[in-house]
């Protein structure tokens, strides 16, 4: 886990004016993300539109973004299916990728039981190291600590993404699960708390934009620096509040384009903001230096 990182972006999916994946674009803001604070890319997550883009865009994609990052690249195969999150697994592993991420099923509502043996399929059918993802706000179903210590027992099982909010579970898992088994914040907002219950780092998407800050934030405190680290957090919170006035990743689409990085518009079901949204994210950029290199494009 060392090797991929405490500060991975959750990247999005650039398309082109055609509504198609913009690879090299892709690659493009993948690079400039490695120079502005990221230790590793995850592609085709929540935040890369996954539920959106087809089989055959996913795995170039990974082709794609691992041509130009050595090491560090987290390929999201997770789905509602087990068999078809096996096949994925199986094909990303072939194309490359350094490990991968593992969504809880979203809209079929498994049992804890159900979850336990979703994973332990995917992960078996694997040489990679696994991160799990817990969102209950989006899959509904939400990944228990109990069934996350179960799973933690499973040697290539290495961490989970955890974005339920919820701090008492996350101090559970981080308690009682496996030694060397990591979480990884999955909300911006909860990157310090975490850390502070013995959390390892963030799966982030205001990383986008301020990379390098919150690089700085996790390394002032793992210097116990912790009043610093603190003040980078709260410093960063408006930030992050308009990165995710609508629905992730809408919002940071938006700014992305806006201060001159293009990635598109979001694919439908997802469009773009409304202009009071856009204004809200707009007036909150002018306040915060932007550590994404810009200038990559030229």
């Amino acid at each position: 886990m060392e090797d991929l990182g405490r500060l991975l972006t959750a990247m999005v999916t650039p398309f082109d004016e055609d509504g198609e994946v913009d690879y090299r674009q892709a690659k493009r803001l993948a690079q400039a993300l490695l120079k502005s604070g990221s230790q590793g890319i995850v592609v085709s997550g929540t935040t890369g539109e996954s539920p959106t883009l087809t089989k055959e865009e996913k795995l170039r994609l990974y082709a794609e973004v691992k041509s130009v990052v050595e090491h560090g690249v987290v390929a999201n195969t997770g789905t509602y299916s087990t068999k078809a999150s096996i096949e994925l697994t199986r094909e990303a592993e072939q194309v490359g990728v350094d490990a991968i991420l593992i969504v809880v099923p979203y809209y079929n509502r498994p049992t804890q039981e159900g979850l336990f043996q979703h994973f332990k399929s995917i992960a078996q059918s694997t040489c990679l190291p696994c991160i799990l993802y817990n969102v209950p706000s989006r899959t509904v179903t939400s990944l228990s600590a109990e069934t996350v210590i179960r799973l933690s027992q499973i040697d290539n099982i290495v961490g989970i993404k955890e974005a339920s909010g919820n701090l008492e579970q996350v101090a559970r898992i981080i308690q009682d699960a496996k030694r060397g088994f990591v979480v990884y914040s999955g909300n911006d907002s909860d990157t310090l708390p975490i850390m502070s219950l013995g959390g390892y780092g963030v799966i982030s998407v205001a990383s986008h934009l301020v990379g390098n800050q919150i690089s700085r934030m996790i390394d002032r405190f793992l210097s116990a620096r912790t009043e610093e680290a603190a003040q980078i957090h709260r410093d960063l919170l408006p930030l992050i509040n308009a990165l995710f006035v609508l629905s992730n990743p809408i919002p940071v689409k938006h700014a992305l384009n806006h201060v001159g990085f293009p990635v598109g518009k979001p694919r439908l079901p997802l469009t773009e903001p409304d202009e009071k949204s856009k204004s809200t994210i707009e007036a909150t950029l002018k306040d915060y230096h932007i550590d994404l290199p810009v200038e990559v494009l030229k």
